[in-house]
This record gives C-alpha cells, structure tokens and sequence, in this order.
C-alpha cells in the first residue's frame, strides 16, 4: 500500500498589529500634540519686520506693542544696532495675517507723550508705555520686511482723499507743523513741516486739502497768512483783524478764490503765500506780465519813495506795477535836462478789458483815455507811510496831449506835477504849535485841581458819604420790605377791582345814559328860567315906568292942595264979597266945585293907592321866589360835580367825555346865573321893579 507524501507544513506567521500594545499610543498622541504646538507656537511668532529709528528711547524687547489703529498686531522682539552704529533697528514680530498685507509705503513711528501749540497727545502712553503704531493701506505686495521709521506721526493718514500742494513762502517763522488751512473760517486741511528750497532763497512747506474741499482749489486761488492778528489804520478808521483761535496759538493759512476764470488743479501744484489778504488780492489783481502792456512816465524832481514794484493806481484799483526807475537826458532849447523816467507795467484786465485782449487793445484804449485828460502823478501809498505810487488821474482841465510814441517805441504817459504833502513841515509846525502851548499853567492848573480834589477826597463829609449812602439804601430797602409796603400791590389791585365792578355796575344800570337824560332835563329847565328870566327886565321895566309916573303925579301933595283949594273955594264962595261977585263967576266956581265933587265920588285917590300897593305884593312875592334860587344853584352844581367825577372816569379823551363835560359847563354857568340873580334879589328886591 502506497504511503501519502508528508505534506508541506508551514508554521503560521505572527500579525505585526498583533504585537502592538495600546500603551504605545500615548508617546504617539504626544508627539503629534507636541508637534502640533511647535507649528503653533512658530505660527504664532509672526513674521519678523526690522524697522530702523534714530534712537530707542522708551522701546523695551517683549514689552512694546505694535498696533495698528490701536488694536496690538505684534511686538517689539529685539533692539540692535545698525552695522555703522548710526541707526537703531527694533525687530518686531507681527501678525502672519497682517504682515501678508503690509505695503512698502507703510509708515511706523514711536508714540509717546508729547506737548505741542497744538496740544497734548499720548497721554495714554503715561500708564501703558510707549508703542509703534503703524499706519498703511492693505496692499497684495508683501515682500516688504524693512522699513524706515519717522521721527513724528505723520500729518496726512495713509488713503485719507484730498488734494496736496506745495505753498512757497519767504521764510517760516509762523508756520507751524500741523497748522490748520482755513477757507472761509472753516478748516479744511492743515499743513505740514516746512523746509528750506534747495539752491534758492525761501522756505517751501506741503498743504493737505481734504475732500472734497479740495474742488474749490483753482488757478486763480490765493493763499495768505492768518496767524496772529494785524492793526491797520485807513480813511475808515482802525481795523484790528484776528483769526480764530487755532491760528492764533499754532498760526495758520486761509484761501479763497479772488478772481474768476481758473481752472481746476492738479497735485503738487505750487502756490505763493502771501502774508496778509491785501497782498494776496494784489497780486491776484496783476496776472501774469505776459500780455502787459509796457509804458512809461517822466517826472521831474525826485521819486524818493517810488520803488521797483510799487503800485499803479487807476480810481482806487491796481492796474499794474512799476518795472524800473532810472535818469534820462533830454535837451530842451539847447539846454540838458534830467528827468526821472519810471517804466510801468499795465495789466488790461484790470484795466477792464477781456481777459484775452493784449497789449495793443490797452493801447488803443489808453490813447483815447489821455486825450480825454488821464495822466500819471506821484501820489503817497498811504497817510502814515513814505512810500509813493503812480496814481493814473483824470483832469480833463489838463493842456491836451496825446500819448507819445518815442524811438524806443515804449509808449509815454503825459505826467503831472506831484502833489505830496511835506509831512516834515506839517511835522515841524505842528511841533511848533506844541512848543506854543502853555503847559506850564496847564500843569499848574492840573496841580491845583488834584489839589483840590484830594481835599474833597479827604474831607469828613465826604469820607461820610458812603455811610450815608448805606444807610439810606437800608432804610430803603426797610422800606421796600416793610408789610405795608408789601401790601400796597394787593390794596391796588383790590382797588382796581372795586373800580371795575363799579364801572361795571355803572355799565349796567346805563347810569351815562341817565345822566345824560338828567343833564338834558335840567337844561331845558334852565332854558326856561332863562326864558323867564329874559321877561323880567320888560316887566321890571313897566313897573319902574309906572312908579316913575305914580312918583311924578304926587298925589298927596294934590290932594292936600285939592283940599286947600276946596276949602279955599268955600270960604271964598261963602265970603260976603264973592256973593257980590257977577253970577258967571258965581256959575264957574259952582263948576270947579262940581268938577272937585266929581274927583271925590270917583275914588281917584283910593286907585292910585290900591295900584301902589298892588306893585309892592309883586315885588315881595318876586323876593319870596328868589329865596330858593340859591338851593336850586347848590343842588346844580353837586349834580355838575358828580356828573364831571362819573364822566372823568371814562377817559378825558372819549368824544362822550367831551360833550358831557361842555354841557355840564353851560350848566354850571346857568346856575351860576341863577345864583348872581339870587343874591342880586336878596340884596334888593326892588331891583325888579326899579331896575337898579
């Protein structure tokens, strides 16, 4: 029997993960961890950026931040040297994520505390310690890692919009870093450091204008000086100029646009600094000298005073400028003469021409102002400056003349003779007229009066006054604050509220209208007294006829008489020689006794004494009636009184006041009449039948 072959037995292999123990998991897990943290830690360090300054002051490794908008992007890392020693170079570490964004043009500088014109800043540095702060725009170039540190912050912030120009000035002695640029009183940028120009004469200094007040900037705008403040005396008076306060402690610059017709700017555009408004108005008045028109004037005697640049005046306004001053010989009848010939400079805008006429125009326009009488004089530049001018005045009065045209083919001004006050005369009379004063008695007078006012000053009624016057003001003020005086506002008004309910109740009652009726009545009633009154006179008058006539009849003496007569008449007629008389007188005397008999049985005598009587019952009763005359004018006039104090109350100036009062006048003149009538019947009531 066959036997099988031994089969190939392979032992079995071991697994590798068979082997490995869960223990070996933790030198794993720490080294991954540890790692992890190493890439950490070396992200974590930033890049490194080298910024050089001139010095270190206040900068500590591990200690100073560098921030950006002052949120912290890094840290100060180390300090070193630069190899020639003349630099310092502070390592930083910043951000990874910031540093990939960092432009070249980033600026770095240290800040710290520092006190300026314009204020203090960095005060917050005091506590926390100096930092770098950074400033710049995100950028995709980040291959930039050194930089070059400022001295100080800079003006103008890294993508801040807005127009910078350059300002070209004499020197700096008010320009301050940092001044405000005003327009109008408005700040609208600032100014930066100024430095010299290099190879001339002056200082140049950077001015930020921002956005978008930097549109206003054209050709034709004009930059002055407004630090400090500036005196100035004119016809109108002494003008004190001052800037606001920002120029007035760190000096400042304004502009403005003076004349139209400018166009827009680009940047770094280069403009003068004037030093005040005038010169910057000046000068914008003269444009360029390119299209001036050049002439010329001559002067006899001396231009002491006239210099290059001065002023060519045409009405008030500057028209243009003198070039040059120089002698020139003219022979005149053989014989030399030297005159001053002054070269000037015409501008025709400014003379009134289109900005775009040129000197032959002016010409033309200049010849036919001089045959019309224009000349050119010297006049002064103002009342207390020496300094002189060319005045182009009009005097049609002036011999004619035309405007000359000589070889040189510069063109001459006909001129006239200056009339410049001597101020050293005016000086040495008026010096003169000071001499003259009498300031010896005006001293001694001055004297005598301090004299005099120091013995008021020092006398003891006048050292008194005051007391007095205290004390007066206190019984015032004890017045004032008594409670009578306190309480005359609420008796007034109390008063006052009486009055008006009166008024009130006057209102209505129509107590006017009642007066008035009143006063109406009472003067119909004296209309009929004076009716009454105007009768007595004629019956006054009858009466005094009629006694007139019983006076003159004397009828007692006619009777007697009668008596006598008839008497006389019997005796006669029984006498013994008249029975002898002849019969016809015995007949007339019988008729005599028979007329005589006759008067006696008529009862003439007894009439005439009833007719007597009769007139002295009328004249008692007439004295009877006039009795109450004078109650009836007492009783009118307290009706008048109180009818003037009611009506007084309404106003004097109403027209009811006016008519009420001119009939209460009547009214008080009828009573009046009544009253003198009164009293003339009292003191003789026969008046009214004798008249007197």
């Amino acid at each position: 029997m066959t036997q099988p072959p031994d089969m190939d037995i392979q032992p079995a292999r071991r697994s590798f993960w068979r082997n490995l123990s869960p223990v070996w998991l933790v030198p794993v897990l720490a080294v991954a961890v540890s790692l992890g943290i190493a890439w950490r830690s070396f992200n974590d360090r930033g890049v490194l950026v080298e910024i050089t300054f001139q010095n270190a002051a206040g900068i500590s490794p591990g200690e100073t931040a560098v921030r950006l908008r002052d949120v912290p992007i890094g840290h100060v890392e180390r300090v070193a040297f630069s190899p020639d020693l003349s630099e310092v170079i502070v390592f930083t570490r910043i951000d990874r994520t910031v540093a990939e964004v960092i432009p070249p043009d980033a600026s770095f500088w240290v800040v710290r505390p520092e006190v300026s014109a314009r204020g203090i800043t960095g005060l917050t540095t005091v506590l926390s310690g100096v930092y770098i702060e950074a400033s710049f725009l995100p950028g995709t170039d980040d291959s930039a890692r050194r930089f070059t540190g400022l001295e100080t912050a800079p003006l103008v912030a890294p993508g801040r919009e807005g127009t910078r120009i350059t300002l070209r000035a004499p020197d700096g002695n008010r320009l301050t870093p940092g001044a405000p640029v005003l327009y109008r009183g408005i700040q609208v940028g600032h100014i930066e450091r100024p430095r010299l120009m290099d190879g001339l004469d002056g200082i140049v200094v950077d001015a930020f204008i921002e956005a978008p007040h930097d549109q206003r900037l054209t050709t034709a705008t004009r930059f002055w000086d407004t630090s400090g403040f500036s005196v100035s005396l004119g016809p109108s008076g002494v003008r004190l100029s001052v800037g606001n306060l920002a120029s007035l402690l760190t000096g400042g610059i304004t502009f403005d646009t003076i004349t139209s017709g400018g166009a827009p700017v680009a940047a770094d555009m280069v403009f003068e600094l004037y030093t005040d408004e005038n010169a910057a108005r000046e000068g914008a008045a003269i444009g360029a000298a390119v299209n001036a028109l050049r002439v010329s004037a001559e002067f006899d005697g001396s231009v002491q005073g006239l210099n290059a640049g001065a002023q060519v005046r045409y009405r008030g306004v500057r028209v243009g400028e003198v070039t040059s001053i120089s002698p020139r010989v003219t022979i005149i009848n053989d014989t030399p003469s030297v005159r001053m010939q002054v070269s000037l400079a015409l501008d025709p805008a400014a003379m009134g021409l289109a900005d775009d006429a040129g000197p032959a125009e002016l010409e033309q326009v200049l010849s036919g102002l001089v045959a019309e009488g224009l000349r050119a004089q010297l006049a002064p530049a103002s009342f207390f400056r020496t300094s002189l001018v060319i005045e182009l005045v009009e005097r049609p009065e002036a011999p004619p003349a035309t405007l000359m045209q000589p070889e040189n083919g510069v063109p001459v001004i006909p001129s006239l003779p200056s009339d410049i006050p001597d101020l050293t005369a005016t000086a040495q009379g008026m010096l003169g007229r000071i001499n003259s004063l009498p300031i010896e008695d005006l001293l001694t007078q001055a004297i005598s009066l301090m004299a005099t006012a120091e013995t008021l000053i020092g006398s003891d009624e006048t050292r008194a006054a005051p007391g007095a016057v205290v004390a007066l003001m206190d019984e015032a003020r004890k017045l004032i604050g008594s409670a009578d005086t306190q309480a005359l506002p609420g008796d007034i008004r109390s008063a006052v509220a009486g009055l008006s309910g009166v008024l009130e109740a006057l209102n209505e009652q129509k107590a006017v209208d009642r007066l008035v009726a009143a006063l109406t009545a009472a003067e119909e009633a004296a209309g009929s007294v004076s009716t009454s009154v105007e009768d007595f006179p004629a019956i006054a008058e009858e009466l005094r006829a009629v006694v007139q006539k019983a006076d003159a009849l004397e009828i007692e003496g006619l009777i007697a008489s009668a008596n006598k007569v008839l008497d006389s008449a019997d005796r006669f007629i029984n006498a013994d020689g008249t029975q002898s008389l002849p019969p016809a007188l015995t007949g007339a005397l019988g008729e005599i006794e028979a007329a005589l008999a006759e008067l006696r049985a008529g009862g003439v005598v007894p009439n005439i004494n009833s007719t007597l009587a009769s007139a002295s019952t009328a004249a008692e009763a007439v004295a009877e009636a006039t009795k109450d005359l004078p109650q009836l004018a007492a009783r009118l006039d307290r009706l008048v009184d109180q009818a003037e104090a009611l009506v007084g109350a309404y106003g004097a100036r109403s027209p009811v006041n006016e008519e009420i009062l001119s009939a209460l006048r009547e009214a008080r003149a009828t009573a009046r009449a009544f009253s003198q009538l009164a009293r003339a019947l009292e003191r003789n009531p026969n008046s009214l039948l004798f008249g007197r």
